[in-house]
């Protein structure tokens, strides 16, 4: 056990390991952010969506020989786009998304094949190659953060209010279609920064997971955005930690350290519910106060 924290320390230490864990560190907040409404929205499966085709964006870029970054960004960009615009209606919304779903798939699957390069860049696309983030990418990564977290400040108050009730919202005025077109490309771009942290097929793992979990415990937004950014940023930098010796892939711990976390929060709430079920009402007749009997 000492040689492994021995080692693990070794690892920390070097410059390339601190760039990722500040990349996972960017990408958490971010991700922990923007979950509890995607998880209120119910846009888990338009997550899924918008990574594939950032997926085919990064085989692209890899194809063309330019940043994956911005090959995922650009993808992603445009499936939010698309979703929000063909999936307006809710009876669509689905299809819509296995739609581009299959479509987004088969071009990187295509794309991928015209590539002569090595296999590891095309494996980091699906599970992540976080030890691959440079500088350049780095900055780019917390300027498109920034941004997110920018514009989400601005619309969070009506995004809320539109996704607890679009009906009345509507019926306020609130801009509820041009606020679901932002918060999607949002969604976008928070998905094209997990896809070489944590790769296309696993960002919902960050992007999903931890809110889902958060709203296991709480019912609070507020509370709930805390708890996902904590839950998120446990998960991906404890992943790339606990990987950084075994040296397997990052993503399959930072998914398993977000599912632990779901698990332990659904074992709090089944708990808490047994609790409020067993305790006594205030008007139980075990509880209520004897009334004296007059003869």
């Amino acid at each position: 056990m000492g040689t492994y924290f021995s080692e693990t320390w070794s690892y920390l230490t070097l410059p390339f390991v601190r760039t990722a864990l500040l990349a996972a560190g960017v990408l958490g907040l971010v991700a922990g952010a923007l979950g509890p409404l995607i998880v209120m929205r119910r846009m888990a499966f338009a997550v899924h969506g918008t990574a594939e085709l950032a997926f085919t964006g990064a085989a692209g870029a890899l194809l063309l020989g330019i940043g994956l970054q911005y090959g995922a960004l650009a993808g992603a960009v445009i499936a939010a786009l698309l979703l929000a615009l063909l999936g307006s209606r809710e009876s669509d919304r689905d299809s819509v998304i296995g739609a581009i779903l299959a479509f987004g798939l088969g071009m990187g699957v295509l794309l991928l094949s015209f590539y002569d390069g090595r296999t590891v860049n095309k494996f980091g696309i699906l599970i992540g190659q976080i030890v691959a983030v440079d500088s350049t990418d780095l900055n780019l990564l917390m300027i498109a953060a920034l941004l997110v977290l920018v514009v989400l400040a601005l619309i969070y108050r009506p995004l809320l209010f539109a996704s607890v009730d679009p009906a009345v919202a509507t019926a306020r005025g609130v801009p509820v279609r041009l606020l679901a077109l932002v918060f999607s490309v949002l969604v976008g771009v928070a998905t094209a920064l997990g896809v070489q942290i944590v790769g296309s097929l696993l960002v919902v793992a960050l992007m999903v997971t931890p809110a889902a979990a958060a709203a296991r415990v709480t019912a609070s937004p507020w509370k709930a955005t805390v708890l996902a950014v904590v839950f998120a940023e446990v998960s991906a930098l404890g992943g790339i930690v606990v990987s950084l010796v075994p040296g397997k892939p990052i993503s399959a711990f930072v998914t398993a350290i977000s599912f632990v976390i779901y698990l332990v929060c659904r074992l709090i709430a089944v708990v808490r519910n047994r609790r409020t079920k067993l305790r006594p009402s205030p008007t139980s007749p075990a509880t209520a106060d004897p009334t004296p009997v007059t003869l």
